[in-house]
């Protein structure tokens, strides 16, 4: 015999003919190399046999009654949790036509009629470790999976502490205080969750998106980081040329931010990130800058922060009681936001901080 006999006590191999007398000549030659066997009939008791307990090769005739040797390898091959068990055509006849289709549906092998004990050995035995070595390789695909993955959450971590960094900065540069900031995140997820619950914007807000938003706030100026300090901190009124370089800082952060990759997750929050810094000094009317959008073309996450920093600056810069803040904006609604927003932000406006 030329192949070693050994006790695995794991793998199994589904034999499937209708013959009695093929089935147990091949559970015997299958038996000495150490591996438990499972016999079938008919191509209708073998798929029942792999749902209860799926086994590591499949060696089935082709000519049956009812389910044939090649619609039972189609339909194994058509399912997941059974595409990868390797299958084995068994036949008395070999010619390349009937071997062409067994490859074609999917078969690794092709063994005649009589049984040469040594040859059915050898072909068991090699596809079985073809598939103990496809499994393992899965497996360290898997594994490396998992390690890139968590080096990529690692690194995109280390990028959103580089941009907070910069934003705070940039915030300090400004002369906000860190309370105004912290206040606009809470008051920005405050509004997105009224928004999520209108049906008007829930399709566009998900539980994700209202993390995310939050999350992206504190990068809503971080074009500052290249604007000169002194022009940031200037106390009396700012000339033509230098509101167009302090404008331009939407320009800056949009570019900062949209020159980051990452996984899908992280190029969310950088997207919605980009899309506060490029555009939340945008105008529902058209009035505002860098583009010049208008209603709709302005991203919501944009349309969110602009209404929340203007509450923030009317009640804590300017002194503004709620109801007087509110008061303002309700002659800017329509024209600085959408009308819509501030409606849900005005029955909301007793959860705002």
């Amino acid at each position: 015999m030329l192949y070693e006999p050994r006790d695995t006590g794991s793998e199994t191999i589904l034999v499937i003919d209708d013959m009695e007398i093929n089935r147990e000549i091949l559970a015997e030659i299958i038996r000495d190399m150490g591996y438990e066997v499972t016999l079938a009939e008919s191509g209708e008791s073998a798929l029942v046999s792999i749902k209860n307990c799926p086994p590591q090769l499949i060696l089935t005739d082709i000519s049956m009654p009812g389910m044939d040797g090649y619609e039972l390898c189609r339909r194994l091959k058509e399912k997941e949790k059974t595409r990868d068990i390797p299958v084995i055509f068994i036949s008395a006849y070999d010619a390349p036509e009937d071997i062409v289709e067994g490859f074609s549906l999917g078969g690794e092998d092709y063994i005649t009629k009589p049984f040469i004990p040594e040859v059915v050995q050898a072909r068991v035995g090699a596809h079985l470790r073809l598939h103990q070595m496809r499994r393992e390789l899965m497996e360290m695909n898997r594994k490396l999976q998992i390690s890139v993955n968590e080096q990529l959450k690692q690194m995109e971590e280390e990028k959103k502490n580089i941009l907070y960094a910069l934003a705070g900065i940039t915030t300090q540069n400004s002369f906000y205080e860190k309370e105004y900031m912290e206040r606009l995140k809470r008051n920005c997820r405050t509004l997105a969750q009224g928004m999520q619950l209108s049906p008007q914007f829930e399709e566009q807000i998900s539980d994700t998106y209202i993390d995310t938003i939050e999350l992206a706030v504190p990068l809503c100026d971080i074009g500052n980081i290249g604007i000169p300090k002194e022009i940031l901190q200037k106390k009396e009124g700012l000339t033509d040329e230098e509101e167009a370089v302090v404008q331009s800082h939407t320009n800056i952060g949009a570019k900062l931010l949209g020159d980051l990759h990452g996984s899908s997750d992280y190029n969310d929050f950088i997207k919605i990130s980009t899309d506060i810094a490029h555009y939340h000094h945008e105008n529902w009317d058209g009035s505002g800058y860098p583009e010049g959008l208008k209603q709709d073309e302005i991203p919501i996450a944009a349309q969110i922060v602009s209404l929340m920093s203007r509450f923030c600056t009317l009640t804590e810069k300017e002194n503004h009681t709620r109801e007087e803040a509110l008061a303002v904006m309700r002659g800017e609604a329509g024209i600085k936001y959408n009308p819509n927003i501030f409606e849900i932000c005005h029955k909301i406006s007793r959860q705002l901080c």
